[in-house]
């Protein structure tokens, strides 16, 4: 950008160069070389297409799964962990090895063992993550949670997420139990035989607060 002099004022384009007015000042710039255009169609621009395309699912995908648990993420004493959340969905996605590059999904990632490995593995902010012995089972009626015993747990809140990242939609269910030292919990299985299923697991002490949570 650079100013110039002139009897004359110029407003506009003139070839490669573009003419305006900025705070009083006449100004000159040459016209980007960005084309709106080209940028759909033009083969060079193909790799940024895809990964437009991508970012835009990833980040999609994190704001849907993060809208079921968003109370508990306020918690968790992290006003950037969208910004994280985003990054894990990246990562998941790229262990699509199915889909073409740019179709790439978040779903097909959390189908492999890696994704769910990394779902389960991130930190919710100041919150301690779920213990890795800590696991389902689903039946047909029920879904079986199964904890360590400890004397610090009082209640547990326990998030089943069915999530649509075709067309963006989600339900999901949250029930309580307080915790007993059977270290078995029963809750209902809401969404039997219906494909992709998230938990999210919320683990209270006795004074109410969260001291871990986190997927399993």
């Amino acid at each position: 950008m650079a100013t110039y002099e002139s009897l004359i004022k110029i407003t506009g384009t003139v070839g490669d160069l573009v003419f305006y007015s900025l705070n009083g000042k006449n100004v000159v710039r040459k016209k980007s070389g960005f084309n709106k255009k080209a940028f759909k169609k033009s083969p060079s621009y193909e790799k940024v297409r895809q990964n437009s395309s991508e970012f835009g699912h990833c980040s999609k995908a994190g704001k849907l799964i993060r809208s079921c648990i968003d109370g508990y993420i306020k918690e968790a004493g992290d006003p950037l962990l969208y910004q994280s959340f985003a990054k894990l969905m990246t990562d998941i996605k790229d262990l699509d090895m199915v889909s073409e590059r740019g179709k790439r999904s978040v779903e097909k990632g959390l189908m492999t063992e890696k994704g769910i490995e990394l779902l389960k593995a991130f930190k919710f902010g100041n919150k301690e993550i779920i213990s890795t012995e800590t696991r389902i089972s689903t039946e047909l009626q029920h879904t079986i949670l199964y904890t360590p015993k400890n004397d610090d747990i009082h209640e547990i809140a326990f998030i089943t997420i069915k999530p649509d990242f075709e067309k963006y939609t989600v339900e999901y269910i949250e029930e309580s139990r307080v915790y007993t030292k059977e270290g078995k919990i029963n809750f209902k299985n809401h969404f039997p035989d219906e494909g992709l299923l998230l938990y999210f697991l919320i683990i209270k002490n006795k004074d109410g607060d969260i001291s871990r949570m986190g997927f399993v």
